[in-house]
């Protein structure tokens, strides 16, 4: 299907750069501002536990969307990196509906797994969901994407926003030659 392919080279990178990178000191966790701070009582992670949790939960999604249609699906790959493929070969006698459902996971993880590497340049290729412009970008401190376009706004004034799964929905329905579902 395209992009959602990359959302195994995109969880490859993930996993990748969170084994040959690991956290060596409180900087990789969180900010760490100039003040004083209390004595550290045991060692940093050696590793970015944040970048873990994200790739156990992603490859949990799946494995769960996997086992929703095919409840005898195959054990789970031992490289997280086959997960894709090995959903998508257990699902291979989905319904159209189930189709659906599971593509538009799998392309919101390869937007998530973009957005976790700050690739913010995933979002502006995508259409607003409610005006159908092209001027989506990403807005990190919300974690969700805003219409730019002055004239798209809610009831209340202010722009137009919509999550990964809007966003990744809307594009597998597009791909798929579906009709489009007016933004509420």
């Amino acid at each position: 299907m395209g992009k959602t392919d990359d959302a195994t080279q995109r969880l490859a990178d993930l996993h990748t750069y969170f084994r040959e990178h690991p956290v060596t000191g409180p900087e990789g966790h969180s900010y760490v501002n100039s003040g004083p701070r209390p004595a550290r009582i045991s060692p940093a992670l050696p590793f970015n536990a944040g970048t873990s949790d994200h790739i156990q939960a992603s490859v949990q999604e799946i494995a769960d969307c996997t086992r929703t249609i095919n409840p005898a699906a195959e054990p789970l790959p031992q490289c997280v990196v086959d997960v894709y493929d090995w959903c998508r070969r257990n699902t291979a006698q989905a319904d159209e509906a189930q189709e659906q459902r599971r593509e538009t996971v799998i392309y919101r993880q390869y937007l998530e797994h973009a957005i976790r590497a700050s690739e913010y340049e995933v979002i502006p290729p995508h259409r607003c969901p409610s005006c159908r412009t092209w001027g989506l970008m990403w807005m990190p401190a919300a974690q969700r994407a805003v219409c730019t376009n002055l004239e798209c706004v809610t009831q209340d004034g202010t722009s137009s926003t919509f999550a990964l799964a809007r966003l990744a929905y809307e594009h597998v329905a597009a791909q798929r030659g579906l009709a489009q579902v007016k933004a509420t």
